[in-house]
């Protein structure tokens, strides 16, 4: 790992270890140990509450990914605009414990006016924040909103050093739309002595851009962006091979057999450590088990109508954990989960 790389890396490990305090210490004790418990036991029981929620604040996007039902424009569910009530009334609710936010699910979050307002509650609350984009409304003002706003960590899609490349898998997006916006980060970062955001270029290896996986870290290394994650893709209809594979078997979640068909590689047993220490909320307030759950099939409950702390220890909660704890296959969208494996460069 390049040394600048590593440096980058301490220093947000520290910015997140300075959000911890007692209660949130403890709390994350509760639930690693009620985790732990209930794969012992076979019987589901969780403790405390969530350390980590992602809250979508849109379902609208820009781009046309083929593997992403925002970009296929394939939802059955609504499209529509994280409300300002029902984030700060949750948020109001978990701050004392909630140690990760992570404003990003299906969509593009720079879409939402309030974006920016958003995490400013929550960086308020001394809370660690995230989010993920495509950087194509990085302009120069939203640039420095950003790093004001005191997000911790900016996640930046980049699948392609050329343009040709890049709009392979990121239809109808520009490069260079890309590579200004994070130019405008890093030039807000010196200019405001702003330690924050960490810069994150996420390479997302399909086969069409992974030749060009040293590229893109040099990239990073001469805009000065703090860290490249590489990131395998989970591809929906995979078994009879699809063009998006990597050949490169180490970023690839999906075998090939003898008889030219693929297999998952997925070698985790009957449990999931995201059911227990986090959840995903839709724009609408529906919380679904993780981010696998990109329709919402699997409703947990809706914070429109019942508070968090009675929905996170809620019968149906708990029959969900039960089911994984008794058999993953029973899910269908656990058939196709690597826990969105990524190779951090």
């Amino acid at each position: 790992m390049n040394s600048d790389f590593l440096s980058g890396g301490i220093r947000d490990g520290l910015n997140f270890v300075s959000k911890l305090t007692p209660k949130r210490t403890v709390n994350a004790l509760k639930v690693l140990a009620s985790y732990y418990r209930s794969r012992r036991t076979g019987r589901a029981d969780a403790r405390g509450l969530p350390m980590s929620i992602s809250f979508e604040p849109t379902t609208s996007c820009n781009l046309r990914c083929p593997e992403c039902p925002s970009g296929l424009r394939s939802f059955t569910r609504p499209t529509g605009m994280l409300g300002e009530d029902l984030y700060k009334r949750t948020i109001d609710e978990l701050h004392e414990t909630l140690l990760y936010l992570i404003f990003y699910f299906q969509g593009e979050p720079y879409l939402h006016p309030q974006f920016l307002d958003l995490v400013r509650y929550a960086t308020d609350r001394n809370i660690y924040t995230a989010t993920s984009t495509n950087a194509h409304y990085l302009t120069d003002a939203n640039a420095r909103k950003t790093v004001e706003s005191g997000l911790d960590r900016l996640i930046i899609s980049i699948d392609g050093t050329t343009q040709a490349v890049y709009e392979q898998y990121r239809v109808g997006g520009k490069l260079e739309k890309v590579l200004e916006g994070t130019r405008n980060i890093i030039k807000w970062k010196k200019a405001l002595k702003s330690r924050t955001p960490h810069v994150v270029f996420q390479f997302l290896v399909v086969r069409p851009n992974e030749h060009q996986i040293a590229e893109v870290k040099q990239l990073a290394r001469d805009l000065g962006v703090d860290e490249v994650g590489l990131k395998t893709a989970q591809i929906y209809d995979y078994e009879q091979g699809n063009s998006l594979i990597p050949t490169l078997d180490h970023y690839s979640r999906y075998a090939p057999q003898t008889d030219g068909t693929y297999q998952i590689k997925n070698g985790f047993g009957d449990h999931c450590w995201k059911m227990w220490h986090s959840c995903v909320i839709t724009w609408d307030g529906l919380v679904v088990p993780c981010c696998f759950d990109k329709d919402a099939h699997h409703r947990m409950g809706d914070l429109q109508q019942q508070s968090f702390r009675d929905l996170w220890q809620s019968q149906p909660y708990n029959d969900f954990r039960q089911t994984l704890l008794r058999s993953r296959s029973e899910i269908e969208m656990c058939k196709n989960c690597t826990e969105g494996t990524k190779v951090w460069a």
